[in-house]
């Protein structure tokens, strides 16, 4: 059964304020923005909020109240800002966290606090480090987040049992149950000041005294009805945690932690014949900072020990400092595993699978961009005849072209050199590229390649094989006819 923990932070901005800047800890300060041609006041500090002052209200109303209040301007996308990030400070705590405007967040506590020795303890943790950041919090957990919505916010009881909603629920005052002013307005006027005053009318009449959204409340509360959230950061399908009992200071420590979750993930791999392909190893610093490492791979892998060497190389990257209190593996992205790479007997599925490997373990040490493979593509055109292949399972389409000198590095894209000396269908006596002069003394060609005028119009370039006095070659073209004073390219060099 799934359940549900709401964090409420009745001075959210103002205890970012006094975090961030000592001298206003302790004071009466409100935080405002301009509305109307008035100054709004959106949140308010503890001292001000014992002298009367609310969020709401108007600043020149509460400067009456208190003529030595603080007043600081605030932008009125904070708040959201804010909370954004300590949701995702909330993801070490459980994978899904959302938004709870405009001063809660919901967390999805199914299968996590078992982690932290009981939902109870959960929360204690939670809180406490909350509080140490200077922010004040209030916490309930519930089957549903409607009762954990108004136990964090109106009740004294943190945790609520499954299936005593209706009890814990029923002395709250009816604005527990995030109903708007017009109907609150509407139940004191009729001396309805508990929920458990109106509880047991039937929907009907609710609906026809206060309008859908009483009945509808009630219902989410009580977990007849499913209340959809949606969570800042998506889950990701293939995501394995563990947690430490005391913060992981050493390289050995953060490695025993990969291990184990590289287990439980490749034996979820196997189990539904699926293997990664890339994959990113979190980790959870008690301070609050997250920091990552990433891999990929060739092929699809559940070799624990070949997926371990590529996280290795990068594990000198962590900074500790006082620990490490949470590790999280998550897989990115996944393919199947084909069964020539599971028959370990095929001679060429081995090799390639070693191959693959060991393409793997050099990116990891390197980058992962350093090392391509290309396959030839059926175009004419020079640029176009090559394409990068996105793994090692890719097959050509069509064979590479061996009849013809072709250089062994091809520009993408042509670039223009000045010649000189040119007599119709030779190449130039010497060229200037990046204001070097490269004298001609061998040559080859020319090799007319036409235009691929399904694809685009355009002039025929005509090639030509270079070597220079230093005995460099190059291979250069003249786009167009001879005689239109055409321009050279140099497309590529030569071994």
């Amino acid at each position: 059964m799934a359940r549900y923990a709401s964090l409420y932070f009745p001075y959210l901005l103002t205890d970012y304020v006094s975090r961030k800047q000592s001298e206003y800890r302790g004071q009466a300060f409100v935080m405002a923005v301009s509305e109307r041609g008035r100054m709004i006041v959106k949140a308010v500090s503890p001292p001000a909020n014992k002298k009367g002052i609310f969020p709401g209200m108007v600043v020149a109303d509460c400067k009456a109240i208190f003529p030595d209040l603080i007043v600081l301007k605030t932008d009125p996308q904070r708040t959201k800002k804010l909370l954004t990030a300590l949701a995702e400070w909330c993801i070490g705590y459980t994978p899904f966290v959302a938004l709870d405007l405009p001063d809660g967040l919901i967390l999805d506590t199914s299968g996590c606090t078992h982690l932290w020795g009981g939902e109870q303890r959960y929360l204690e943790n939670i809180s406490a480090r909350l509080n140490a950041y200077g922010y004040d919090v209030r916490t309930a957990i519930a089957d549903t987040i409607g009762t954990a919505w108004a136990m964090a916010r109106f009740g004294c009881e943190p945790v609520v049992k499954s299936g005593r909603e209706r009890q814990a629920l029923s002395g709250l005052p009816p604005s527990a149950l995030r109903l708007e002013e017009n109907v609150l307005g509407r139940l004191k006027k009729l001396g309805l000041l508990t929920i458990s005053s109106f509880f047991d009318m039937p929907d009907s009449a609710l609906r026809r005294r206060f309008g859908p959204a009483l009945p509808h409340r009630i219902r989410q509360a009580l977990g007849s009805e499913v209340e959809m959230i949606q969570p800042v950061r998506p889950v990701e399908p293939y995501q394995q945690r563990l947690p430490s009992l005391e913060p992981v200071c050493s390289a050995d420590g953060i490695a025993i932690a990969l291990q184990e979750l590289l287990q439980q993930l490749c034996k979820r791999f196997e189990s539904e014949g699926v293997g990664l392909r890339s994959g990113i190893f979190k980790a959870y610093r008690i301070d609050g900072d997250v920091q990552k490492i990433e891999i990929g791979t060739k092929l699809a892998s559940c070799n624990v020990s070949h997926l371990f060497r590529l996280f290795e190389h990068k594990i000198g990257t962590f900074e500790p400092e006082l620990g490490f209190e949470l590790f999280v593996l998550e897989a990115s992205k996944v393919d199947q595993v084909s069964n020539e790479q599971g028959a370990m007997w095929n001679a060429s599925a081995e090799n390639d699978v070693k191959v693959a490997e060991l393409l793997d373990r050099l990116a990891a040490k390197m980058r992962p961009d350093c090392i391509r493979r290309y396959l030839p593509a059926e175009h004419y055109w020079p640029e176009r005849s090559v394409q990068e292949a996105i793994s090692l399972g890719d097959k050509p389409v069509t064979s590479w072209r061996t009849d013809i000198a072709r250089p062994v590095h091809l520009l993408m894209k042509p670039e223009i050199i000045e010649v000189a000396f040119v007599l119709p269908d030779y190449p130039p006596i010497f060229f200037l590229h990046k204001g070097e002069k490269h004298e001609v003394v061998n040559a080859d060609g020319p090799e007319r390649i036409e235009q691929e005028w399904w694809i685009e119009e355009g002039k025929f370039r005509d090639y030509y094989s270079v070597e220079d006095a230093h005995g460099s070659r190059f291979w250069l073209f003249r786009l167009g006819p001879y005689d239109e004073n055409p321009k050279w390219f140099l497309h590529g060099f030569f071994a």
